[in-house]
């Protein structure tokens, strides 16, 4: 197993008022990380103010918040907290999200993602070690923001990224990426372009049960919803996986929901989707490991065991 290993939280179905005792089981399975995410659950950064105090030893990261739904001041301000908070421990994640959340669900114009990323990541490193930010970028103008309490430890800062301008761009400006939605053969690909020495997180969606058809029937759900985005479905147009994925979309563009899903083939659920036994799991997340990821984190999906049998059966500890 990495040095690193992580899960994505919170849970679900499980209160935020009960994840303290979660985040402390996590750590002694073994789990070195947890990382959020951010669309219309619960936001980045609680969840991971309540881990910095309940499980001191985790690493914690958000993956991803989005430039676009706050200003470049607060976002700069919520880092420096966390950074407060668990110092050393906490990494930012950033990316563009998607047309859907930041336009559709946020109001606000899904405008020049790359370069929105690119001017955010710019100011971060700026702001974060405290000095007076008053510059003009090309998607927006900052004057005169210092942070009141910057941190001590600078948080290291992540981009969320797809396709090769911006995996390119991660690896130019930032500390890592943050990759979604491939498979462990697809990493070489996406690494190639981030370039040597960064870190490389990634989301890794899991469904631990033997029921092959049960995970394919969660697999598909999940597929449809994130690959009919269009950030995602370029991605996959990109890997190569166009062809088997073209059926689906134009289902989806119908408005034929059922049709969509039943043309997901198998063989694209079985690459992006980690099923089987528990060891069947955990060798297939070795695999993104063998690959180029440095940072793996699951994301749980429905249909296996329990939550405490599945943390248990997945984590470090019990390979």
């Amino acid at each position: 197993m990495p040095n690193r290993y992580g899960i994505t939280v919170p849970f679900d179905h499980v209160p935020l008022s009960e994840h303290g005792a979660w985040y402390e089981r996590l750590a002694e399975l073994g789990y070195t990380d947890v990382w959020t995410g951010e669309a219309n659950g619960a936001d980045g950064f609680t969840p991971l103010a309540l881990a910095a105090v309940a499980a001191p030893g985790l690493q914690l990261g958000t993956a991803v918040v989005p430039v676009y739904t706050r200003g470049p001041g607060l976002l700069a301000m919520q880092a420096a907290t966390m950074a407060e908070l668990a110092p050393g421990r906490f990494a930012l994640g950033v990316g563009s999200s998607s047309d859907v959340i930041v336009e559709r669900w946020n109001a606000v114009p899904f405008d020049r993602p790359y370069q929105r990323v690119r001017d955010t990541v710019r100011f971060l490193r700026l702001a974060l070690t405290g000095e007076k930010v008053d510059a003009e970028f090309e998607t927006f103008t900052v004057r005169g923001f210092r942070l009141g309490r910057p941190p001590v430890q600078i948080p290291p800062v992540y981009v969320a990224a797809l396709r090769p301008g911006m995996l390119r761009l991660a690896g130019r400006e930032s500390d890592g990426a943050i990759i979604n939605w491939l498979s462990a053969e697809d990493v070489r690909t996406t690494v190639a372009e981030v370039g040597p020495g960064k870190e490389v997180v990634a989301r890794i969606f899991v469904c631990p049960t033997e029921d092959s058809e049960r995970a394919r029937a969660v697999g598909r759900i999940g597929i449809a919803a994130y690959l009919n985005v269009a950030v995602y479905a370029e991605f996959h147009r990109w890997l190569g996986r166009g062809p088997l994925l073209e059926e689906m979309w134009s289902a989806w563009a119908a408005g034929e929901r059922k049709a969509a899903l039943a043309a997901i083939p198998d063989e694209v659920v079985d690459a992006l989707v980690v099923h089987g036994s528990y060891d069947e799991c955990r060798a297939h997340i070795g695999r993104y490991v063998e690959n180029g990821v440095t940072v793996p984190v699951l994301a749980l999906l429905p249909g296996g065991d329990d939550l405490a049998k599945t943390v248990e059966g997945l984590a470090p500890s019990a390979g």
